[in-house]
């Protein structure tokens, strides 16, 4: 029943990301039911996109095929449980990726902004031309710079501002670059192309610790799915290990403490990870 489980969702998957333009074609001009089958597999489309953007429910899903499988309700109810818990991964995960993509972008301002300098802008005007042409750069606080910039503001303190953006923290040195020139007379595009070498080397070298790093999440997450493999092998082999642990109580004991001590590993093991990287 699991592998039929399984089958049945991989080829509805399948049906799914195949491309459906030339199927409607064919059943604007077919019969009942063709159309039938075309109504069948745009809902699996559309299901299969609602799920590509809700990918936490994807444990609820998995619960239900275990549940099947072994015969009891506790795998839908763990999966259940787990939704909120991959949701909060996977926002932390967006926010991640969000924080990487504005400071590559505080990057391409610095050096774009020294640009138009050396060829001849204005401080405002380089500013505004930079960040008009590359979009929502700095996020909530783009407005008050591009405003300060182009009204003869405060930009220093609108940079700053931006700056608390995740992410945006090198528009802190921007700012401090910015208040260096007006007040000493100091060259802006000279300090801004250092501020862009300091914040390159630095994220490079956060980048090298993350890949040196990624050999022990690999690890972690490997042990991680060992159980997984062990049960899977078990079926396989006829030992029918979910129904020893689902309708004992020796293997529900022993479900508890595993899933217990998997927790711990886990987050020992993200710690682990997390202090390499603060370090």
């Amino acid at each position: 029943m699991f592998g039929a489980a399984v089958c049945a969702g991989g080829a509805v998957w399948a049906l799914a990301v195949r491309d459906e333009a030339e199927f409607r074609a064919r059943a604007l001009f077919a019969g009942p039911a063709v159309r039938r089958v075309a109504s069948w597999r745009c809902g699996a489309a559309l299901a299969g996109a609602w799920l590509r953007g809700r990918r936490e429910w994807g444990c609820l899903a998995a619960g239900l095929l275990v549940a099947l499988a072994g015969g009891s309700l506790l795998p839908l109810a763990g999966g259940a449980l787990a939704v909120p818990l991959v949701r909060r991964w996977l926002r932390v995960r967006e926010a991640a990726r969000r924080r990487a993509e504005r400071e590559a972008r505080v990057l391409g301002v610095c050096a774009a902004v020294a640009g138009e300098l050396r060829a001849g802008a204005h401080a405002g005007q380089a500013v505004t031309a930079v960040l008009r042409g590359e979009g929502d750069v700095l996020g909530a606080g783009e407005a008050g710079v591009l405003a300060a910039a182009a009204f003869g503001g405060d930009v220093p303190g609108a940079l700053r501002v931006a700056a608390r953006e995740p992410g945006a923290e090198g528009l802190a040195g921007m700012a401090a670059c910015w208040r260096v020139s007006v007040d000493g007379g100091a060259g802006l595009a000279a300090g801004l192309e250092r501020l862009e070498r300091a914040l390159r080397a630095e994220r490079e070298q956060r980048e090298g610790l993350r890949a040196q790093l990624a050999g022990a999440r690999s690890t972690a997450v490997v042990l991680a799915l060992l159980p997984v493999a062990g049960l899977l092998m078990g079926t396989a082999l006829g030992a029918a290990p979910l129904r020893v642990l689902l309708h004992t109580g020796l293997g529900l004991g022993c479900l508890v403490t595993g899933l217990v001590l998997e927790g711990l590993g886990l987050c020992w093991a993200w710690r682990i990870v997390r202090a390499g990287e603060r370090s």
